[in-house]
């Protein structure tokens, strides 16, 4: 009786396993993947010299495993066994109390310095532009008290701090710290997603505000709507953790009369929007904000009063700007990990006035591309 159940066992395992295959074979290959928000492998080109190296191997271990039939389903399997197993963390994502996915943050290396040099080389080549500095910290600062127990990210304050004490004394320094952790019970960052809210920026839009010379639009100036109940971020993404409710996205729409011209200039495209509706019906509904990721834009308002802002950003400032386009009369915005012309000549050429770097604590602690401003 035993021998033939193992041998019911063995025939239905070696059925399972040919037709995984069959599936794999016969199922066309996914370009990208909603669920994850990332493009996935491509069958990698065989060649003697690739697979000598290991490459070809290596390549083809990374196809078969984002090609692999019902991906989205083992996917979801394996969250259900970590959860039943208490597991508190998966690829760098803690799981939080309430139902935060919160990112790991570790200290940073002389990366940091680096990038804290180059800005202030940037204000040494231009004394005459008044040149602010903010630096976002993320949800894992705080809501720190929302970590599983024994997670130890490093301290944020630390990092801020040490920017800070860097950072020359003629750049406005925007410490936005206290005012979030002050709105902490508000809804100012994603659960499921690294970016701040919308909600999270106007904060920080009302510090910088105070800090710059110009009064902030109260928030009673705008009308709140939300445009989406159902956004599942980056780290809802990598983490696997497919038990957190969903997150919402709400834009803030001026009470008062301005008008807008975006011009996406990396792509020749434009727009009387700062939103761009359509994201809203895929998985990346951040993008909703300015286009997602652009190397270079411009908007054009009818504010004229002669401020041309330059922001030099991560994707923390595409919710944050709409703020600032109601107290400016242009403002550029570049992105170093894409933007690859003289950045010097831009600035001369547009005759911009004001600079801002905004980023979060994590990206800036490790992005090399900041250190292009020394090349132009």
């Amino acid at each position: 009786m035993n021998k033939s159940s193992n041998k019911i066992i063995v025939i239905m395992f070696i059925i399972f396993l040919v037709s995984i295959n069959i599936f794999n074979l016969l199922t066309p290959d996914k370009i990208f993947s909603e669920t994850e928000n990332r493009m996935l492998a491509k069958a990698p080109k065989f060649s003697m010299k690739n697979l000598l190296s290991g490459k070809f191997t290596d390549k083809f271990e990374e196809y078969v495993t984002d090609q692999f039939t019902f991906r989205d389903f083992w996917v979801s399997v394996k969250s259900d066994i970590e959860i039943l197993t208490l597991k508190t963390e998966n690829n760098g994502i803690y799981f939080g109390k309430d139902g935060y996915l919160l990112e790991d943050y570790k200290k940073p290396d002389e990366q940091l310095i680096e990038n804290v040099k180059s800005i202030n080389n940037f204000y040494n080549k231009n004394p005459n532009i008044l040149t602010h500095f903010l630096l976002v910290p993320n949800s894992v600062k705080i809501y720190e008290e929302k970590l599983p127990l024994f997670a130890s990210p490093f301290n944020q304050i630390d990092t801020i701090n040490k920017v800070k004490a860097s950072l020359d004394q003629n750049i406005n320094f925007i410490d936005v710290y206290e005012k979030l952790n002050s709105k902490k019970d508000e809804y100012i960052y994603f659960k499921t997603d690294h970016h701040w809210t919308t909600r999270g920026a106007y904060y920080a839009y009302q510090v910088f505000a105070k800090q710059s010379g110009f009064e902030a639009y109260n928030i009673d100036d705008f009308n709140i709507e939300t445009v989406s109940s159902n956004f599942y971020g980056t780290f809802y993404s990598r983490s696997n953790n497919r038990h957190v409710n969903h997150d919402l996205i709400e834009i803030f729409r001026p009470k008062f009369d301005i008008d807008y011209k975006v011009n996406y200039l990396d792509n020749n495209k434009s727009s009387d929007s700062l939103y761009e509706y359509s994201y809203l019906d895929k998985k990346d509904k951040y993008s909703l904000f300015l286009d997602g990721n652009h190397a270079l834009l411009s908007i054009k308002t009818n504010v004229n009063n002669g401020k041309k802002l330059i922001i030099f950003k991560d994707s923390y400032s595409h919710c944050f700007i709409p703020f600032l386009a109601n107290h400016y009369e242009e403002i550029h915005v570049i992105d170093l990990r894409y933007y690859k012309l003289n950045i010097y000549d831009y600035i001369e050429e547009h005759q911009i006035t004001e600079a801002l770097f905004l980023y979060n604590v994590n990206t800036f602690s490790d992005d090399k591309t900041i250190q292009l401003l020394n090349i132009n």
